[in-house]
């Protein structure tokens, strides 16, 4: 079978005719079902561990991410979120998740999710020191940093996403390759680290498409490395697109499946209530 469970509706809005889009190219990539899984950046619900978490000050860093924080987001509420998912299932095949950053506060992020039925729940690094550094107009901050203790600080991020209980599916694991910053020291402790908790807290691994055909490093995420680690440790994983856009849903599936086969993956997770259940890849 066939899965993917990471995309977003946040480039258009919740509107049918948009939200078609991606259907189509389901039906087009041959995927037996679909998931979204918006940002939380998308509900006011979670604005506040936004300004709570992110450099917010006068700074190159503050200030674009003051901007990027007014565009675009907080724009509709879990209610109206669940209420247009609702209306799509009664034609589709699709999952209802949700893909929640690395806030400090997961005891009050807990409360918030805990109200609301989803099939599933992503847990991303997205911020490390406060710093967005997936964004490729703060790609100068990553020359003010040792990579190591990037690394560092990214699996100890991690390692509180799945700690904390409150997801099913560690997003894009150390995607921190994406804008060609490569290690020049042994990184396998880092992932070990990480590995290990998925294992503990029963995370699986979002093999993620995005990181090649949207950032400049051209590969599937996770890395090898990391996928190595996670075959022996026996993780379970999905395999994704992040799509941002309608045509890039399920994009590069059969890329990715055969990457997975290489590590000795054979069997994908379908989730239904949080419920995962381990399929055949095919």
């Amino acid at each position: 079978m066939r899965f993917d469970y990471h995309m977003h509706f946040e480039y258009g809005d919740y509107d049918e005719t948009w939200a078609e889009g991606f259907f189509h190219a389901a039906k087009k990539n041959s995927l037996d079902e679909i998931g979204i899984s918006e940002h939380s950046h998308t509900f006011p619900e979670f604005k506040k561990f936004y300004y709570d978490d992110l450099i917010l000050d006068s700074s190159a860093v503050g200030n674009f991410q003051n901007r990027w924080l007014q565009k675009n987001k907080f724009k509709h509420t879990l209610q109206e979120y669940f209420d247009f998912m609702r209306t799509l299932q009664t034609r589709h095949s699709v999952k209802i998740g949700i893909e929640v950053c690395n806030f400090r506060d997961q005891a009050a992020v807990k409360k918030i999710l805990d109200a609301w039925p989803f099939d599933y729940r992503i847990g991303s690094v997205h911020f490390l020191w406060g710093w967005g550094f997936d964004a490729a107009d703060l790609l100068d901050e990553w020359l003010n940093h040792d990579l190591e203790k990037i690394y560092d600080e990214y699996a100890t991020e991690a390692e509180l996403l799945a700690g904390s209980g409150n997801y099913d599916i560690l997003g894009h694991p150390f995607n921190l390759r994406l804008f060609n910053f490569f290690p020049d020291f042994d990184a396998s402790n880092y992932f070990e680290r990480v590995v290990a908790a998925m294992k503990k807290f029963n995370l699986a691994v979002d093999v993620n498409t995005g990181t090649l055909y949207r950032y400049p490093v051209r590969e599937i995420s996770p890395c090898a490395e990391f996928m190595k680690i996670a075959a022996a440790y026996g993780l379970k994983i999905t395999i994704n697109s992040d799509a941002h856009q309608p045509q890039d849903c399920g994009k590069f599936f059969d890329a990715a499946a055969d990457y997975v086969r290489q590590f000795g993956f054979k069997k994908i997770l379908l989730f239904h209530n949080r419920t995962p259940q381990e399929v055949d890849l095919t």
